[in-house]
């Protein structure tokens, strides 16, 4: 976990640095601020099937599920200059469940732009936080694991206060102590309002 960890930190430090020739009047920065929140829908392949690893530590073991999960989310972005964006999420995938195992998100973290084409601006973002997750029916047979997530898409303006967010893909890296690595990925879709 180091040097996803290190990787992070190298990322955020990056954003946070503007380009030399940036505007330096504060006047002219202020008017870049804005804030956006949306909602989205997501399908995931959550890396678990429900197998566990032989008695007595048995524990979760990383597997392609059968079944994809659903599920309802929300986003915040917040830009205070062009190249120092945030980004929270969070989604509850709990539709289509397999052995009705199920995967919730809390993330936030840097976004970074990386360009515009046409109506849309294309991003990249790095986020960190944790994940619960369900992994089967038997009550109380859950975990809260670390997660960090790589990603990036397009935000496409259809208005001056919406967005749609266009299929924006994720890749998650959720580890705990007590079990192997799982590595989720899947594709969300939302649209945002921008508050200001």
């Amino acid at each position: 976990m180091r040097r996803p960890t290190c990787a992070l930190l190298w990322v955020v430090f990056a954003c946070a640095i503007q380009p030399a020739g940036a505007q330096a009047d504060p006047s002219a920065s202020e008017k870049h601020m804005s804030a956006s929140v949306g909602g989205t829908f997501s399908v995931f392949q959550p890396d678990f099937a429900g197998t566990f690893s032989p008695e007595p530590h048995s524990h979760p073991v990383a597997g392609a599920s059968p079944f994809p999960l659903f599920g309802l989310g929300v986003y915040t972005d917040i830009r205070l200059y062009h190249w120092v964006q945030l980004e929270l999420e969070g989604r509850r995938l709990r539709f289509d469940q397999y052995k009705h195992i199920y995967q919730d998100d809390y993330l936030w973290g840097a976004r970074v732009p990386i360009g515009r084409v046409w109506r849309a601006g294309v991003y990249g973002k790095v986020l960190f936080g944790f994940s619960k997750m369900q992994y089967s029916g038997i009550p109380n047979n859950h975990g809260r694991v670390s997660d960090l997530a790589f990603g990036g898409s397009a935000d496409i303006k259809l208005a001056r206060r919406i967005t749609l967010r266009a299929i924006d893909f994720e890749y998650q890296y959720c580890s705990a102590r007590h079990f192997a690595t799982l590595e989720p990925y899947g594709v969300t879709m939302g649209i945002a309002y921008r508050l200001f």
